[in-house]
Order: C-alpha cells, then sequence, then structure tokens
C-alpha cells in the first residue's frame, strides 16, 4: 500500500541531500546550453534507473533481522551526514557537447552524464536505506525519484537563481542534519528493538 507519509519524508532527505550535489551543477551546465526538455528528459531517465537499483538493494536489506538492518541504516546514515559535512568542493566536471540539439543526442548525453556520475552516490545509498528502513519500495520510489527529478528541473532551470537566495552551505548542513535524525532514529530502533 502507498504511504503518502513515507513518500514525503523520502523526497524531504532525498531533495536536500541531492541539491548540494554536482549533479544540480551539472543539470544547470546542460540547461544553459541545451533545449531543457530534452536534457531534462534523459536525466531523469537515469535517475528512474537509479532509484530502481537503490530500491532493489534496499529490499535484499529488508530480508535481514530487523534490529542489525536498523544498525547499518543509523551507521550509514551517519556516514552520509559525514560526507555531505565534510566533503571537499570538487571542480565542474567537463562534458562533452552533443554535435547538435536533437532529442537524442542531448537526452542521451545527460542520460550518460548521471548514469555514471550517480551511482553509487551518496542519494542511491539512502535510497537503498531508506527502502530498507521502510520496507515499502513503491512509496520510498516514488518519493526519491521525485525528489531527484525535482533537484534536476531546479538545476536545469533555476540553479543560478536559487543558489543567489539560498546558500549552499546552509542546503548542506540541513540535509546532514535530516540524516543524523534518521540515523539517531535507526539507531534507537536498533537497540529498542
Amino acid at each position: 500500500m502507498f504511504s503518502f507519509t513515507v513518500a514525503a519524508v523520502v523526497f524531504g532527505v532525498v531533495f536536500l541531500a541531492e541539491l548540494p550535489d554536482k549533479t544540480a551543477l551539472a543539470g544547470l551546465m546542460l540547461g544553459t546550453r541545451y533545449r531543457a526538455s530534452y536534457v531534462f528528459a534523459g536525466v531523469a531517465a537515469a535517475f528512474a534507473v537509479h532509484v530502481a537499483l537503490a530500491i532493489a538493494a534496499g529490499s535484499v536489506l529488508s530480508l535481514l533481522p530487523h534490529r542489525l538492518v536498523q544498525a547499518v541504516v543509523g551507521v550509514l546514515f551517519l556516514a552520509g551526514a559525514a560526507v555531505l559535512l565534510f566533503k571537499k568542493d570538487e571542480g565542474e566536471e567537463e562534458v562533452k557537447k552533443p554535435a547538435d540539439q536533437s532529442f537524442w543526442k542531448v537526452s542521451g548525453a545527460g542520460f550518460m552524464m548521471i548514469l555514471v556520475a550517480e551511482f553509487g552516490d551518496l542519494t542511491q545509498i539512502m535510497t537503498a536505506n531508506l527502502a530498507a528502513r521502510y520496507d515499502d519500495p513503491v512509496s520510498v520510489g516514488v518519493g526519491a525519484v521525485l525528489a531527484l527529478w525535482a533537484v534536476a528541473g531546479l538545476g536545469i532551470l533555476g540553479g543560478r537563481t536559487l543558489m543567489k537566495y539560498v546558500p549552499l552551505k546552509l542546503i548542506t548542513k540541513v540535509a546532514a542534519a535530516v540524516m543524523v535524525l534518521l540515523a539517531g532514529f535507526s539507531l534507537y530502533e536498533a537497540i529498542v528493538g
């Protein structure tokens, strides 16, 4: 059964964690060079693939004993918060321009860039953790995909404007705080049962 609450929690966590990621900047860069709808189509498809893989991994985790899974999930959330708070800023990665503005070339470039850049990324690992934590793959999948698509859309269409008004450091700190909170809940469930 679909849970709007689970989907909303997942959306919030994944959205905040993905905002300071290089993907938003890459989407912004592609969106300034090419037709936004073409870029979004490729990026959205790549994110859907990543979430499906994460949900599958999380479903496997949910087969393990509940306390063990909650302990592992709690530790991984803490690690994710640490990554957000202590990672060094990465330089922009160079993306090759498609030779023309055709839908397939532009969306293919966006798809491949995200598919490679996001594999094993923090938000993919978080999505697997959330799938294991809530044991609700549909709600987690919908929340994660919508969050990633929202960040991609913001990056493609309005990333520069957002960063003018909301400091990236603040976004990163809020995302890390939410992850620490989730880690606390998971570790509490692992200890108390």
